[in-house]
Parts: structure tokens; C-alpha cells; sequence
């Protein structure tokens, strides 16, 4: 996949079938338009091209209402890439670009940059400074600019009743299964592994500490969670720990996961976690013992959830 951050010096030698959004998340919704903008491409022989945004426009034109990511622009990429999708432009969205004319945007961007020859987009797509025009004015430019409109119907969108934002509501309240279901895979967070306090050790339970890079990502709600994650080309369970730490006076906020039957060094690693299910709420316990008699508990949980998966 060719991936493109300045479409300025961006010279395509095909012309496109192209889709254009956020795509936050990459859900099944998302995932039914790149499956058409792809399949389109190959019938008429034009390239797939997807067109999206960053910073996501809610952060430029809305900054005081802060808006956490499904995925980072990087994690987006790359399912892109799986998907199909041959050339991305990431447009950097700016409060310059935010006032283009819909007619400047079409004919300097899709038109001249792009060379989109099929425009394929949603019921609901909006462009041009104040979002000012639609669907009907994309046609009207097409008849101008000699390039198709295919728009994704609503009941087509409507009958995958997800969204984005369902998404990362359901994230945000530990409903991991939800999130699974409408993404069509399971969310994962990203991180460097870190030194911690080792407090872990001293309760049989030696974690990874992960520092997410990225200040937008969306981080799930605090809690216990069964995960896995890819080491060395092999699945390896572990449960999840993200939280406040309010039993171990000073530790303050961490992400930290404990792999099962995995004793391996992974300092300095970056390793990707995948979330299968919530386990509890954090909670306070009176004493060190009791968090630990806790922590073999939903070891216990986790290791039941996981069994139950691989041999479903």
C-alpha cells in the first residue's frame, strides 16, 4: 500500500476509486464501503484509494470537547492495508483546510490530486467549509468533473446498527464483547514495556508495565481484562490490569499485564494487546494478602474465559 502525507508532491498514474472519511475504528460498517470501493476498483481497473483525515476534525474545530481514538492513525493503516485499500492519503486536517470551498476541495483535491474517477461515500457525507454540501451537490460536481457517485444507502449502513461512537461508548464501560461484535475483531492498545515498582513479584504476579505512546488513544475502562498478545510469533494469554492502584499506596496509574505460563524478559519490547473480555472492577482491599487472594481469583476467571475459547 502506498501511503501518502503530502499530496502535494503526490503525482497518481492511475486514476481512482476512492472513499473518504475518519474511519475511526475500521468497523464492519466501515469495512462493507472499502469491501465496494475494492471490489469496484478491480472491475474497472482503477486503483482503491481511501481518503481520511488527522488530526480527526473534532479536534481541530471542537478542541474543548477532547475526543480518544479507537486507533492510532498507524493501527488504522495497517488494517487498511489487509483490506485492500492501495494508496491512503492522510490529509492533515487544519483550520485552513476546514475553510476550503466544497468546490475548491473537489476540484484541487479528489479532481486534480486524487484523479477520482468513482467516488464512493455514505448516505450522510458532508464537505466543504460548514460542511456546507452533500451528496446532491458531489453528484452535481461529478457531472461537472466527469467522475460517478455511488452512495452507500442507508438501510445498508443503518443494518450494521454501529458506529464509531457506539464503539467507544462501549469500550469506555468495559462492554469488550459489544466492541468485538460491531468491529468485527478485538481492540488492542499498543505499548513500550517499562520498569515498574515490581510490586508484582512480591504477589507472585510479575507484569509487563505498558506506556502507551499515543495521547489520543482510547484507553478502555479501568479494571481487569482477559487478553492475549503475539510474542515471538506465538499467542500468549495473560489478564490486564488498568487502574489507579488503590491498594499500594503511591503507585498511582498503570497498564500492566500478566502473561500466563510466560517468564521471558520483554523490557524495551513493544508489544500489541489484544482484549478478549472484562473480568471486575478495580477495587480497594485492606491489605496486600487480600489483593492477592483477588489476583488468583480472576487468574482463575481468565483462564476459564480462554479455555472456553480455544476449545469452542
Amino acid at each position: 500500500m502506498q501511503l501518502i502525507t503530502d499530496i502535494a508532491h503526490f503525482h497518481p498514474s492511475h486514476e481512482s476509486v476512492l472513499t473518504i472519511g475518519t474511519f475511526d475504528g475500521i468497523h464492519v460498517g466501515h469495512q462493507r464501503i472499502i469491501a465496494q470501493v475494492v471490489a469496484t476498483a478491480k472491475a474497472q481497473g482503477l486503483t482503491p484509494t481511501l481518503l481520511t483525515f488527522f488530526p480527526h476534525p473534532r479536534m481541530v474545530l471542537n478542541p474543548s470537547s477532547p475526543i480518544a481514538l479507537i486507533q492510532t492513525i498507524e493501527e488504522r493503516a495497517a488494517l487498511l492495508e489487509g483490506y485492500g485499500i492501495e494508496q491512503l492519503i492522510i490529509q492533515p486536517f487544519n483550520k485552513e483546510f476546514a475553510a476550503l470551498s466544497a468546490a475548491d476541495y473537489v476540484q484541487h483535491l479528489l479532481v486534480e490530486k486524487l484523479r477520482a474517477k468513482v467516488i464512493i461515500i455514505g448516505y450522510d457525507h458532508r464537505f466543504g467549509k460548514g460542511r456546507a454540501a452533500g451528496i446532491e451537490e458531489l453528484r452535481d460536481f461529478g457531472s461537472q468533473y466527469h467522475f460517478q457517485v455511488e452512495e452507500i444507502p442507508v438501510q445498508e449502513v443503518d443494518s450494521c446498527s454501529v458506529s464509531s461512537t457506539k464503539i467507544r461508548q462501549a469500550l469506555t464501560s468495559g462492554d469488550i464483547q459489544t466492541a468485538t461484535h460491531y468491529l468485527g475483531y478485538p481492540f488492542s492498545l499498543a505499548g513500550e514495556v517499562v520498569h515498574g515498582q515490581k510490586l508484582g513479584r512480591t504477589l507472585g504476579y510479575p507484569t509487563a508495565n505498558l506506556q502507551v505512546k499515543s495521547p489520543y488513544k482510547l484507553i478502555p475502562k479501568i479494571g481487569v481484562y482477559t487478553v492475549y498478545s503475539i510474542i515471538e510469533g506465538k499467542k500468549v494469554y495473560g489478564m490486564l490490569s488498568i487502574g489507579k492502584n488503590p491498594t499500594i499506596e503511591g503507585k498511582g496509574e498503570s497498564i500492566e499485564v500478566y502473561f500466563f505460563d510466560f517468564d521471558k524478559d520483554l523490557y524495551g519490547q513493544e508489544i500489541r494487546l489484544y482484549f478478549l473480555d472484562f473480568i471486575r472492577d478495580e477495587v480497594k482491599f485492606d491489605s496486600l494478602e487480600a489483593l492477592k487472594q483477588q489476583l488468583k481469583k480472576d487468574e482463575i476467571n481468565c483462564r476459564q474465559l480462554i479455555y472456553s475459547i480455544i476449545n469452542c
